[in-house]
Protein backbone atom coordinates (compact mmCIF):
# COMPACT_ATOMS: atom_id res chain seq x y z
CA UNK A 1 0.00 0.00 0.00
CA UNK A 2 2.00 3.12 -1.30
CA UNK A 3 2.69 6.19 1.07
CA UNK A 4 2.37 8.60 -1.19
CA UNK A 5 0.95 9.88 -4.94
CA UNK A 6 2.77 12.02 -7.19
CA UNK A 7 0.52 13.74 -10.07
CA UNK A 8 0.56 16.68 -12.19
CA UNK A 9 -1.14 19.55 -10.40
CA UNK A 10 -4.73 19.35 -11.14
CA UNK A 11 -7.39 21.42 -12.55
CA UNK A 12 -10.63 22.16 -11.08
CA UNK A 13 -13.19 21.90 -14.24
CA UNK A 14 -16.38 23.30 -11.97
CA UNK A 15 -16.42 25.58 -9.36
CA UNK A 16 -18.35 28.12 -7.85
CA UNK A 17 -16.63 31.20 -5.79
CA UNK A 18 -19.23 33.24 -5.56
CA UNK A 19 -18.49 36.78 -5.09
CA UNK A 20 -17.63 39.34 -2.37
CA UNK A 21 -16.65 38.43 1.11
CA UNK A 22 -17.55 34.64 0.46
CA UNK A 23 -15.36 34.71 -2.90
CA UNK A 24 -12.65 36.33 -0.19
CA UNK A 25 -12.94 33.18 1.85
CA UNK A 26 -12.94 30.07 -0.75
CA UNK A 27 -10.84 30.91 -3.52
CA UNK A 28 -7.47 30.24 -1.12
CA UNK A 29 -8.98 26.67 -0.83
CA UNK A 30 -9.28 25.94 -4.56
CA UNK A 31 -6.03 27.94 -5.06
CA UNK A 32 -3.74 25.50 -2.55
CA UNK A 33 -4.43 22.80 -4.71
CA UNK A 34 -5.22 23.15 -8.26
CA UNK A 35 -3.51 25.34 -10.64
CA UNK A 36 -6.73 26.34 -12.90
CA UNK A 37 -10.55 26.34 -12.64
CA UNK A 38 -13.65 26.88 -14.42
CA UNK A 39 -15.25 29.80 -12.97
CA UNK A 40 -18.97 29.23 -12.96
CA UNK A 41 -21.17 33.06 -13.56
CA UNK A 42 -24.29 32.53 -12.18
CA UNK A 43 -23.64 35.76 -9.84
CA UNK A 44 -26.77 38.44 -9.03
CA UNK A 45 -26.47 39.55 -11.37
CA UNK A 46 -25.02 36.81 -14.07
CA UNK A 47 -22.10 37.28 -15.71
CA UNK A 48 -23.67 37.73 -19.21
CA UNK A 49 -20.77 39.79 -20.98
CA UNK A 50 -17.32 40.06 -21.60
CA UNK A 51 -17.28 43.29 -20.01
CA UNK A 52 -18.84 41.61 -16.64
CA UNK A 53 -16.78 38.91 -17.00
CA UNK A 54 -13.70 40.97 -17.27
CA UNK A 55 -14.57 42.57 -13.90
CA UNK A 56 -15.71 39.49 -12.24
CA UNK A 57 -12.14 37.57 -13.37
CA UNK A 58 -10.75 40.57 -11.31
CA UNK A 59 -12.27 40.51 -8.42
CA UNK A 60 -11.38 36.61 -8.18
CA UNK A 61 -7.17 37.38 -9.34
CA UNK A 62 -7.30 39.97 -6.27
CA UNK A 63 -8.68 37.20 -4.00
CA UNK A 64 -5.61 34.79 -5.28
CA UNK A 65 -3.05 34.36 -1.98
CA UNK A 66 0.35 35.67 -2.64
CA UNK A 67 2.62 33.34 -4.15
CA UNK A 68 -0.26 31.09 -5.50
CA UNK A 69 -0.19 29.78 -9.22
CA UNK A 70 -3.62 30.00 -9.82
CA UNK A 71 -5.57 30.72 -12.89
CA UNK A 72 -9.42 31.59 -12.88
CA UNK A 73 -11.04 30.04 -16.48
CA UNK A 74 -13.73 32.38 -17.01
CA UNK A 75 -17.58 31.10 -18.52
CA UNK A 76 -19.78 33.31 -19.84
CA UNK A 77 -23.62 32.86 -18.74
CA UNK A 78 -26.22 32.11 -21.65
CA UNK A 79 -29.20 34.11 -21.88
CA UNK A 80 -31.73 33.87 -24.64
CA UNK A 81 -30.00 37.12 -25.77
CA UNK A 82 -26.84 36.81 -25.68
CA UNK A 83 -24.77 38.45 -27.94
CA UNK A 84 -22.77 36.09 -30.34
CA UNK A 85 -19.68 38.47 -31.58
CA UNK A 86 -19.12 39.65 -28.18
CA UNK A 87 -19.00 36.45 -26.73
CA UNK A 88 -16.52 35.79 -29.55
CA UNK A 89 -14.64 38.47 -29.12
CA UNK A 90 -14.14 37.96 -25.31
CA UNK A 91 -12.98 34.20 -26.36
CA UNK A 92 -10.57 35.42 -29.01
CA UNK A 93 -9.56 37.94 -26.22
CA UNK A 94 -8.56 35.34 -23.76
CA UNK A 95 -11.49 36.25 -21.48
CA UNK A 96 -14.00 33.87 -21.59
CA UNK A 97 -13.05 30.20 -21.97
CA UNK A 98 -16.32 28.78 -22.11
CA UNK A 99 -20.05 29.46 -22.16
CA UNK A 100 -22.64 28.00 -19.60
CA UNK A 101 -26.42 26.65 -20.35
CA UNK A 102 -27.77 27.18 -17.40
CA UNK A 103 -31.81 25.63 -18.31
CA UNK A 104 -33.99 28.39 -16.86
CA UNK A 105 -34.79 28.03 -13.16
CA UNK A 106 -32.52 25.07 -13.32
CA UNK A 107 -30.56 25.61 -10.30
CA UNK A 108 -29.12 28.57 -8.03
CA UNK A 109 -29.21 32.08 -10.10
CA UNK A 110 -30.28 30.43 -13.17
CA UNK A 111 -33.67 32.61 -13.45
CA UNK A 112 -32.00 34.75 -16.36
CA UNK A 113 -31.19 30.98 -18.14
CA UNK A 114 -31.94 29.92 -21.48
CA UNK A 115 -35.72 29.37 -21.81
CA UNK A 116 -35.68 27.61 -25.37
CA UNK A 117 -32.28 26.42 -26.84
CA UNK A 118 -33.70 27.35 -30.47
CA UNK A 119 -33.42 30.42 -29.08
CA UNK A 120 -29.39 30.61 -28.74
CA UNK A 121 -29.01 28.49 -31.91
CA UNK A 122 -27.09 31.26 -33.40
CA UNK A 123 -24.66 31.66 -30.44
CA UNK A 124 -24.25 28.21 -30.41
CA UNK A 125 -23.37 27.79 -34.07
CA UNK A 126 -20.88 30.44 -33.59
CA UNK A 127 -19.29 28.60 -30.38
CA UNK A 128 -18.82 25.10 -32.74
CA UNK A 129 -17.25 27.42 -35.41
CA UNK A 130 -14.41 29.10 -33.04
CA UNK A 131 -14.05 25.89 -31.01
CA UNK A 132 -15.57 27.44 -27.71
CA UNK A 133 -16.72 24.82 -25.28
CA UNK A 134 -20.23 24.58 -24.04
CA UNK A 135 -20.88 23.53 -20.63
CA UNK A 136 -24.06 22.33 -19.64
CA UNK A 137 -26.29 22.29 -16.60
CA UNK A 138 -28.04 19.26 -18.17
CA UNK A 139 -31.72 18.86 -16.71
CA UNK A 140 -35.01 20.17 -17.85
CA UNK A 141 -37.16 22.17 -15.69
CA UNK A 142 -40.76 20.95 -16.96
CA UNK A 143 -42.80 21.14 -13.38
CA UNK A 144 -44.35 17.77 -14.42
CA UNK A 145 -40.72 15.67 -14.75
CA UNK A 146 -39.74 14.42 -11.22
CA UNK A 147 -36.77 15.82 -10.37
CA UNK A 148 -34.85 12.56 -9.97
CA UNK A 149 -35.32 12.11 -14.15
CA UNK A 150 -34.71 15.63 -15.23
CA UNK A 151 -31.01 14.79 -16.07
CA UNK A 152 -32.51 11.19 -18.28
CA UNK A 153 -34.86 13.08 -19.79
CA UNK A 154 -32.75 15.90 -21.06
CA UNK A 155 -30.23 13.48 -22.70
CA UNK A 156 -33.15 12.46 -24.59
CA UNK A 157 -34.54 15.53 -25.06
CA UNK A 158 -32.30 18.31 -26.07
CA UNK A 159 -28.33 17.22 -25.87
CA UNK A 160 -28.72 14.08 -28.78
CA UNK A 161 -30.86 16.64 -30.66
CA UNK A 162 -28.42 19.22 -30.22
CA UNK A 163 -25.29 16.67 -30.90
CA UNK A 164 -26.87 15.89 -34.22
CA UNK A 165 -27.57 19.35 -35.25
CA UNK A 166 -23.92 20.80 -33.98
CA UNK A 167 -21.53 17.80 -34.64
CA UNK A 168 -18.41 20.45 -34.34
CA UNK A 169 -19.57 21.83 -30.87
CA UNK A 170 -17.73 20.68 -27.49
CA UNK A 171 -19.94 19.71 -25.01
CA UNK A 172 -19.48 19.29 -21.72
CA UNK A 173 -21.97 17.64 -19.80
CA UNK A 174 -21.57 18.76 -16.07
CA UNK A 175 -21.60 16.85 -12.59
CA UNK A 176 -23.40 13.86 -14.24
CA UNK A 177 -25.57 11.93 -11.89
CA UNK A 178 -26.99 9.48 -13.78
CA UNK A 179 -26.29 5.81 -15.29
CA UNK A 180 -28.27 7.45 -18.69
CA UNK A 181 -24.83 10.15 -18.53
CA UNK A 182 -22.55 7.35 -18.09
CA UNK A 183 -23.57 5.71 -20.93
CA UNK A 184 -24.12 8.88 -23.03
CA UNK A 185 -20.82 9.93 -22.60
CA UNK A 186 -19.19 6.34 -23.10
CA UNK A 187 -20.91 6.33 -26.71
CA UNK A 188 -20.19 9.93 -27.27
CA UNK A 189 -17.72 11.67 -29.60
CA UNK A 190 -14.43 13.23 -29.75
CA UNK A 191 -16.79 16.27 -28.99
CA UNK A 192 -18.61 15.26 -25.97
CA UNK A 193 -17.15 15.33 -22.57
CA UNK A 194 -18.21 15.07 -18.73
CA UNK A 195 -17.06 16.45 -15.28
CA UNK A 196 -17.99 13.95 -12.25
CA UNK A 197 -18.02 16.02 -8.69
CA UNK A 198 -16.61 13.88 -5.46
CA UNK A 199 -20.15 14.43 -3.65
CA UNK A 200 -21.88 12.47 -6.48
CA UNK A 201 -19.26 9.64 -6.61
CA UNK A 202 -19.65 9.03 -2.39
CA UNK A 203 -23.39 9.98 -1.79
CA UNK A 204 -27.04 8.85 -3.38
CA UNK A 205 -30.56 9.63 -2.31
CA UNK A 206 -31.02 7.83 0.56
CA UNK A 207 -27.94 9.73 2.43
CA UNK A 208 -29.80 12.52 1.98
CA UNK A 209 -32.69 11.68 4.56
CA UNK A 210 -30.61 9.10 6.58
CA UNK A 211 -31.71 9.45 10.06
CA UNK A 212 -33.59 12.83 9.14
CA UNK A 213 -33.17 15.71 6.16
CA UNK A 214 -29.67 16.87 5.85
CA UNK A 215 -29.83 19.53 3.91
CA UNK A 216 -25.89 19.88 3.49
CA UNK A 217 -26.35 16.89 1.03
CA UNK A 218 -29.02 18.76 -0.96
CA UNK A 219 -27.70 19.66 -4.31
CA UNK A 220 -28.71 20.09 -8.21
CA UNK A 221 -28.71 17.26 -9.69
CA UNK A 222 -29.68 16.01 -6.95
CA UNK A 223 -28.04 12.64 -5.60
CA UNK A 224 -29.95 9.73 -7.54
CA UNK A 225 -30.20 6.07 -6.63
CA UNK A 226 -27.38 3.74 -5.52
CA UNK A 227 -27.64 2.01 -9.09
CA UNK A 228 -26.75 5.77 -11.23
CA UNK A 229 -24.11 6.55 -8.17
CA UNK A 230 -22.05 3.29 -8.85
CA UNK A 231 -22.45 3.77 -12.79
CA UNK A 232 -20.76 7.43 -12.42
CA UNK A 233 -18.41 6.06 -10.30
CA UNK A 234 -17.26 3.19 -12.73
CA UNK A 235 -17.02 5.58 -15.20
CA UNK A 236 -14.74 8.29 -13.28
CA UNK A 237 -12.60 5.83 -12.54
CA UNK A 238 -12.29 3.50 -15.79
CA UNK A 239 -9.73 5.85 -16.95
CA UNK A 240 -12.04 7.17 -19.96
CA UNK A 241 -10.30 10.13 -21.69
CA UNK A 242 -13.54 12.20 -21.82
CA UNK A 243 -14.15 12.27 -18.13
CA UNK A 244 -12.53 15.02 -15.49
CA UNK A 245 -12.56 16.61 -11.99
CA UNK A 246 -15.04 19.09 -11.41
CA UNK A 247 -15.73 19.68 -7.59
CA UNK A 248 -18.71 22.23 -8.41
CA UNK A 249 -17.84 22.62 -5.28
CA UNK A 250 -20.51 25.82 -4.28
CA UNK A 251 -20.58 27.40 -0.97
CA UNK A 252 -23.78 28.88 0.66
CA UNK A 253 -23.81 30.42 4.29
CA UNK A 254 -24.83 27.80 7.12
CA UNK A 255 -28.23 29.94 7.10
CA UNK A 256 -28.98 29.45 3.76
CA UNK A 257 -28.58 25.83 3.77
CA UNK A 258 -30.61 25.11 6.79
CA UNK A 259 -33.98 27.36 6.50
CA UNK A 260 -37.20 26.90 5.20
CA UNK A 261 -36.30 26.92 1.89
CA UNK A 262 -32.56 25.49 1.31
CA UNK A 263 -30.24 26.22 -1.34
CA UNK A 264 -28.91 23.55 -3.15
CA UNK A 265 -25.18 23.67 -3.64
CA UNK A 266 -22.06 21.83 -1.67
CA UNK A 267 -18.98 22.63 -0.78
CA UNK A 268 -15.99 20.83 -1.23
CA UNK A 269 -13.28 22.51 -1.93
CA UNK A 270 -11.02 22.33 1.44
CA UNK A 271 -9.95 18.75 0.90
CA UNK A 272 -11.36 18.44 -2.86
CA UNK A 273 -8.28 16.21 -4.29
CA UNK A 274 -8.34 14.22 -0.76
CA UNK A 275 -11.94 13.11 -1.62
CA UNK A 276 -11.14 12.12 -5.16
CA UNK A 277 -8.31 10.50 -3.79
CA UNK A 278 -10.28 7.89 -1.35
CA UNK A 279 -12.80 7.86 -4.04
CA UNK A 280 -10.25 5.93 -6.52
CA UNK A 281 -8.60 4.39 -3.57
CA UNK A 282 -11.31 2.64 -2.72
CA UNK A 283 -12.24 1.63 -6.19
CA UNK A 284 -8.20 0.23 -6.57
CA UNK A 285 -7.39 3.08 -9.08
CA UNK A 286 -5.24 5.70 -7.37
CA UNK A 287 -2.75 5.01 -11.46
CA UNK A 288 -5.88 6.61 -12.97
CA UNK A 289 -6.69 9.41 -10.54
CA UNK A 290 -3.72 11.62 -12.30
CA UNK A 291 -6.03 11.27 -15.85
CA UNK A 292 -8.93 12.30 -14.41
CA UNK A 293 -7.81 15.43 -12.09
CA UNK A 294 -5.01 16.68 -14.16
CA UNK A 295 -4.47 15.12 -17.68
CA UNK A 296 -8.55 14.91 -19.57
CA UNK A 297 -9.23 18.19 -18.69
CA UNK A 298 -6.51 19.89 -20.09
CA UNK A 299 -6.46 17.77 -23.45
CA UNK A 300 -10.14 18.58 -24.35
CA UNK A 301 -9.93 22.08 -23.72
CA UNK A 302 -6.65 22.29 -25.77
CA UNK A 303 -4.74 23.67 -22.90
CA UNK A 304 -1.17 22.87 -21.75
CA UNK A 305 -0.54 20.05 -18.57
CA UNK A 306 0.25 21.89 -15.53
CA UNK A 307 4.28 20.88 -15.47
CA UNK A 308 4.04 21.31 -11.37
CA UNK A 309 3.08 18.90 -9.18
CA UNK A 310 1.08 17.33 -6.52
CA UNK A 311 2.10 15.28 -3.68
CA UNK A 312 -0.67 13.21 -1.61
CA UNK A 313 0.35 11.42 1.58
CA UNK A 314 -0.97 8.92 3.30
CA UNK A 315 -1.95 11.12 6.38
CA UNK A 316 -5.33 11.24 7.97
CA UNK A 317 -6.98 14.54 7.43
CA UNK A 318 -9.57 16.08 9.24
CA UNK A 319 -12.06 18.29 7.18
CA UNK A 320 -13.19 21.34 9.52
CA UNK A 321 -16.40 21.11 10.24
CA UNK A 322 -16.97 25.07 9.21
CA UNK A 323 -15.44 27.61 7.22
CA UNK A 324 -15.65 31.16 8.82
CA UNK A 325 -16.68 34.09 6.19
CA UNK A 326 -16.88 36.98 8.81
CA UNK A 327 -18.14 36.75 12.46
CA UNK A 328 -21.54 36.11 11.26
CA UNK A 329 -21.22 33.73 8.56
CA UNK A 330 -20.20 30.64 8.17
CA UNK A 331 -20.44 27.34 5.61
CA UNK A 332 -20.20 23.87 5.93
CA UNK A 333 -17.68 21.79 4.08
CA UNK A 334 -18.81 18.47 2.73
CA UNK A 335 -17.65 15.57 5.21
CA UNK A 336 -17.48 18.31 7.80
CA UNK A 337 -15.70 17.13 10.64
CA UNK A 338 -14.40 13.61 9.16
CA UNK A 339 -11.61 11.77 8.45
CA UNK A 340 -9.99 11.23 5.57
CA UNK A 341 -7.09 8.97 4.68
CA UNK A 342 -5.25 11.20 2.22
CA UNK A 343 -3.22 14.78 3.03
CA UNK A 344 -2.18 17.07 0.48
CA UNK A 345 0.38 19.26 1.57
Amino acid sequence: MTGSLTIRRPDDWHLHVRDGAILDAVVPHTARQFARAIIMPNLVPPATTTELITAYRDRIVAAIPAGADFTPLMTAYLTDKTDPDDLAAGHEAGVITAAKLYPAGATTNSDSGVTDIAAIMPVLRRMAEIGMPLLVHGEVTDAEIDIFDREAVFIERTLKPLMDRLPDLKIVLEHITTAEAAETVRQGGETLAATITPHHLMINRTDIFRGGIRPHLYCLPIAKREIHRLAIRALATSGHPRVFLGTDSAPHPIGAKESSCGCAGIFSAPTAVELYAQVFEEDNALDRLESFASLNGPAFYGLPVNQATVTLYREETVVPDEISIDEATRIRPFRSGETLAWRLR
